[in-house]
């Protein structure tokens, strides 16, 4: 009876939020990666170079996410659809252990689901991009893609902390969120596949069952959040702090993290 009732109130919405979030996001971003890259499609011939190709991946890619972050969904779970940002959020003490694992399972299997209906969608196109996987790109040593890809994720933890720890610019994080994946893919697809995102990466990996170099994208985005939070912390100096777990908080959507300090919340767990 104390197992079923400990299962009863796990926070099963947020978790189903994240979990299509996350299938959402990346069905958006796969089906513009094909859509650009696919072989037999027009792009190719509309725009042969590379470089603008990937720009528009990574505006429509980040902004399916930051979309997401404002939707009613996306309000409830607080839109991380990332298990190197619930990590970051949990080392920073803005979740329970419970919720942290939950988010995480929700952002694997919808990474799974979200591969799986772009395949359906695009067919033989998407077998075209290698299941759109994220590889070391040709003519980088190993360890250079895999600083990349920490820096990059170290980049993102950071920015998002330091919106979402200024009441001023907390409303924009969102915004900034897609200006800059936005950049990091344009950039950085070249070298790493730009992941960021451990979950992004074992998706296709799954989907594929190609596992080539994927150990990198479970190691390094995950360091790189773990080196933003300790950052974070050194900068603030205990003066200043994340105000909640939400890239995009309202204050009607009732809040399951922890410490959260954005005026006029409502309730707080």
């Amino acid at each position: 009876m104390n197992n079923f009732t400990t299962w009863k109130n796990l926070n099963w919405s947020e978790y189903g939020a994240e979990l299509l979030g996350t299938a959402f996001n990346l069905l958006i971003g796969f089906s513009i990666i094909t859509f650009d890259f696919g072989k037999g499609l027009p792009m190719e011939r509309l725009i042969p170079a590379e470089s603008p190709r990937l720009l528009i991946n990574g505006l429509i890619f980040a902004g399916s996410g930051s979309i997401f972050a404002i939707s009613p969904l996306g309000k409830l779970s607080g839109a991380h659809l990332n298990p190197c940002l619930s990590l970051a959020f949990w080392l920073q003490g803005k979740m329970h252990k419970r919720d942290l694992i939950g988010y995480i399972i929700g952002q694997f299997i919808g990474a799974i689901l979200g591969g799986f209906l772009a395949l359906l969608l695009w067919g033989k196109y998407f077998n075209t991009v290698n299941y759109c996987m994220t590889l070391p790109g040709q003519g980088y040593d190993i360890w250079y893609v895999f600083l990349t890809e920490v820096f990059m994720t170290f980049l993102l933890i950071l920015s998002i902390f330091i919106f979402l720890s200024h009441p001023q610019l907390l409303r924009w994080t969102p915004v900034m969120v897609w200006l800059l994946v936005a950049t990091m893919v344009w950039l950085g697809a070249p070298i790493s596949g730009t992941s960021l995102n451990t979950a992004r990466s074992i998706g296709p990996a799954f989907l594929s069952w190609s596992w080539q170099d994927q150990w990198l994208y479970c190691i390094a985005p995950p360091l790189g959040a773990f080196i933003a939070v300790r950052v974070f912390q050194l900068m603030s100096m205990g003066e200043r702090e994340v105000l909640t777990g939400k890239l995009f908080h309202v204050p009607n959507y009732r809040c399951i993290f922890k410490n959260v300090k954005v005026p006029h919340l409502k309730k707080q767990y």
